[in-house]
C-alpha cells in the first residue's frame, strides 16, 4: 500500500525519514511499506548468509538489508532478502551514506528473494524485469511454498532459468563450488 500521494525522487527517498522502524521499498516513485520479514524468510537468508561464508566469500560482500535501485516508470529501489556482492560493488558502497546500490555503481553478483505469501508475481514477474534491468548475473527465487528455488542466469540479455527441487544441488554459474540442495535451503526455513 502506498504512503505518499505525490511520487518521490531517488534523492528524496534516501532521506526520508518518518521516525518509525517501518521499512520502505520505493516503487515508481511511491513510497511503499513493507510488512515485517517474516521468520521463515530470516532463517533462509541467514542461512545462505552463513553458507556463503563458509564458502569464502568475505563479509564485507555479503547483505542482508541493503537495497538497489533498479528501473521503473519512476524512481525504483527494491531490498532483497540477500545480496552478494562483487568486490567492485563492495568498494562502491563503501563509505554510502546508505547501504543503497545506485544506478551508477557496479550491480551485484547474486540476489536472492525468498518468496512471500501472496507476494509470487512481485518476485516472479517485476523483480525479475527489474534485476534483468540492471544485467545482474545471477538471480534466485527461493519459493518455500511451492518447494523449489529458480536460479536465473543473464545471458546474452535475458535470464535463463533452471528450477531446483528436494535433493537436487543447485547449480550456480557465480559460484561453482556450491554444494547446496534445495531441499536444505527450504528447510532452513523450518
Amino acid at each position: 500500500m502506498p504512503v505518499t500521494t505525490k511520487p518521490m525522487t531517488l534523492e528524496e527517498y534516501r532521506s526520508y525519514d518518518n521516525g518509525t522502524d517501518t521499512r520502505y521499498e520505493l516503487v515508481d516513485g511511491e513510497l511503499i511499506a513493507m510488512p515485517p520479514e517474516s521468520d521463515l524468510n530470516n532463517r533462509i537468508a541467514s542461512f545462505l548468509f552463513a553458507y556463503f561464508l563458509q564458502l569464502g566469500i568475505p563479509y564485507y560482500c555479503l547483505r542482508i538489508g541493503a537495497q538497489i535501485e533498479v528501473s521503473g516508470y519512476r524512481a525504483t529501489a527494491r531490498q532483497p532478502d540477500l545480496m552478494v556482492l562483487s568486490e567492485e560493488a563492495a568498494i562502491a558502497l563503501e563509505g554510502a551514506p546508505q547501504s543503497l546500490i545506485t544506478h551508477d555503481m557496479p550491480p551485484p553478483s547474486l540476489v536472492v528473494e525468498v518468496v512471500s505469501p501472496q507476494q509470487e508475481n512481485r518476485d516472479y514477474r517485476y523483480k525479475r524485469t527489474e534485476y534483468a534491468g540492471r544485467h545482474i548475473p545471477e538471480y534466485w527465487i527461493v519459493d518455500p511454498s511451492a518447494q523449489k528455488v529458480t536460479v536465473l542466469e543473464w545471458v546474452d540479455g535475458m535470464y535463463e532459468e533452471q528450477v531446483f527441487q528436494g535433493d537436487q544441488v543447485l547449480r550456480s554459474p557465480q559460484f561453482a563450488a556450491l554444494n547446496l540442495t534445495a531441499a536444505s535451503v527450504l528447510q532452513a526455513g523450518r
